[in-house]
């Protein structure tokens, strides 16, 4: 089976990771949120494509999620001597990446080029895609004016009451390189369970990426979980929003695109209303404590795809 998943955040990577496990590098592609990047210290820094990568190598820090394990905090801690904005924790380990990726970039290559780079100096055998090659933003309309998401996210620790968001430069944004055929090739598309808004929906917006999952075979999985977010500011957006949020809230918002939706058991109540939709429906324990919970969760999905959509 081929599968193709679309992932951002700590949630998004633990099932990239649960899906490696159990499919072959030549069967599953993973295109990951970009909108997140920013320049911080005159380097790149891609936040969602080093989780996804560090938690696939096996070295993310297992307390985070994001970050490496085993870090150590020398440069921040001078930089905080010297008065140094340092709201945006960068461990002495994750700089090196940074530093590094922002050299390549400089000499010409691109943000695929390096990922795939990256990818095979940590052993990752499974193919990982930015979402695109061109610079986007995600801006999170805030109560105190607009906000590029790690100001929101981290500066700010997403207390700003949101209004809206917008992704600047989607326009003249291009899918990376393979991102279209891969989808247009593929099984089944899993979209993992990252925050719909601000982790999925910059990925929707590339120009292509939308029109050829309409022509697939699409899996949402829920991030909400008994009206709350495990990590992050999903279910306080939907609320801002004016959506109560809910498992098929989530579904709601990806309308479409969706063939099938999973949802974790806490939310079995919801399952008349989902299934009105016209989705194939799978309910499940969705919290991924371990890595063989995250084994485990792929499985059940890959299982379900192959009996309820591909059949």
């Amino acid at each position: 089976m081929k599968v193709v998943a679309l992932a951002g955040g700590v949630g998004g990577a633990k099932l990239a990771d649960g899906l490696a496990r159990c499919l072959s590098p030549d069967e599953l592609t993973i295109v990951v949120n970009t909108g997140d990047d920013f320049i911080h210290f005159g380097l790149k820094i891609c936040p969602d494509l080093d989780t996804v990568c560090y938690t696939l190598a096996g070295i993310a820090n297992p307390e985070t999620g994001w970050g490496r394990g085993g870090e150590t905090w020398n440069t921040l801690c001078a930089l905080e001597t010297l008065g140094a904005p340092t709201w945006f924790q960068l461990g002495d380990q994750d700089l090196a990446t940074h530093l590094e990726r922002t050299r390549r970039l400089a000499e010409g290559e691109t943000l695929s080029e390096v990922t795939r780079f990256f990818c095979q100096r940590w052993g990752i055998r499974h193919r990982v895609q930015p979402m695109s090659d061109d610079p986007m933003q995600t801006i999170v309309e805030t109560d105190l004016g607009d906000l590029s998401f790690q100001e929101y996210f981290v500066k700010y620790r997403f207390e700003p009451s949101v209004r809206g968001f917008r992704f600047e430069g989607a326009a003249q944004a291009k899918a990376a390189p393979g991102v279209l055929e891969a989808i247009t090739s593929c099984d089944v598309v899993i979209f993992c369970p990252s925050n719909p808004w601000v982790s999925i929906d910059p990925i929707l917006a590339v120009p292509g990426i939308r029109q050829a999952l309409l022509r697939a075979r699409v899996i949402a999985v829920s991030p909400i979980i008994g009206g709350k977010a495990l990590k992050g500011p999903a279910a306080k957006m939907f609320s801002e929003i004016g959506i109560p949020p809910s498992a098929q809230a989530v579904a709601l918002h990806y309308g479409s695109l969706l063939t099938g939706f999973v949802f974790d058991r806490l939310d079995a109540g919801e399952e008349m209303g989902i299934r009105s939709l016209g989705l194939r429906t799978l309910i499940t324990d969705t919290v991924m404590k371990s890595p063989a919970d995250r084994q485990r969760l792929a499985t059940q999905i890959l299982t379900f795809a192959q009996q309820e959509l591909l059949s």
